[in-house]
């Protein structure tokens, strides 16, 4: 697991200004606790399911670390792609859906992955690491992901963040919620009982000491995202950051499409004013209608 000196400095204990530097080293227990403070079970044992679910895709975990290189170019990366079955078709399928207007046109491989963009592919590969065709995710588990993605690239924009960074955001939020899901699965279908975002978030919480969008910061951080496509996730607690603001509201949005009887929110409170009621139904619109395509071309 990779944490930065920054994500230390303020939780570790304080130093004896005697003692020499080489006795200071933080343990790993001390890591993990300034990463996720108030955790209830073993951050590095719930992370490494990353690393035993990389062994079962590799493909995938080429990927990730592949897109994470300065210099990995289109062709690179349409070879590598071209190994996994399953992640090919994802791609190519996205390629010619209509969220980029080229339905039928995109035959090559090569041409799909510049199409739909390295950060998309990347997010998609980590999200096959992380969520299996097994039946195992809680079943609203991919509604989420694709509302989510979906608004978040909708009201990117308004909270002046890049639309694909913004919908890559989106589609890995719920990696936490599937890491928790291999680690505590009868455990967790009881959280799921919470339908509502902020309640199921709670319930995380009350569990875990900690909830599933802070888990998946950590995951992110621990792959190496660019700081732009972690901050919505790592700040969404932050009544006063913008880029929280974004998938708080995105949250929302999900929340009132796909929960029954929901009571919205105030969406000026959630993004920090920069939404207002009168921008919201355009993009409850947007998120309904493409939704299931989104979901068909990521999943089928």
């Amino acid at each position: 697991m990779t944490v930065q000196p920054w994500d230390v400095l303020e939780a570790l204990p304080p130093v004896d200004p005697d003692t020499p530097v080489e006795e200071v080293e933080p343990t790993e227990a001390e890591l993990a606790a300034a990463l996720l403070p108030g955790v209830t079970f073993d951050v590095h044992e719930v992370l490494s399911h990353i690393d035993e679910l990389a062994a079962q895709r590799p493909v995938a975990a080429q990927i990730v670390a592949l897109t994470h290189a300065d210099d990995a170019g289109a062709r690179e990366l349409s070879r590598l792609l071209a190994a996994d079955a399953a992640l090919t078709g994802r791609v190519l399928k996205l390629a010619n859906s209509a969220f980029y207007g080229l339905s039928g046109r995109v035959s090559s491989l090569q041409f799909a992955v510049t199409v739909v963009g390295f950060a998309t592919v990347r997010s998609m590969a980590s999200v096959a690491l992380t969520g299996p065709d097994d039946g195992t995710l809680p079943a609203d588990h991919w509604v989420t992901t694709t509302h989510l993605a979906l608004a978040c690239e909708a009201l990117a924009p308004r909270m002046g963040m890049r639309a694909q960074d913004a919908m890559c955001t989106g589609l890995l939020a719920q990696l936490g919620a599937a890491l928790l899901t291999h680690h505590d699965p009868v455990g967790y279908a009881e959280v799921t009982a919470h339908p509502s975002a902020a309640a199921r978030r709670a319930a995380e919480v009350e569990r875990y000491g900690v909830h599933a969008v802070q888990l998946t910061s950590a995951a992110m951080r621990h792959w190496g995202f660019p700081p732009a496509m972690v901050r919505p996730v790592s700040e969404l607690d932050d009544p006063e950051s913008v880029a929280g603001g974004m998938l708080r509201a995105a949250f929302e949005i999900t929340d009132r499409s796909t929960v029954p009887g929901y009571v919205p929110q105030p969406i000026g409170r959630l993004s920090c004013d920069r939404l207002r009621d009168a921008d919201v139904p355009p993009v409850l619109l947007k998120v309904r209608t493409e939704a299931a395509e989104l979901r068909r071309a990521l999943l089928v």
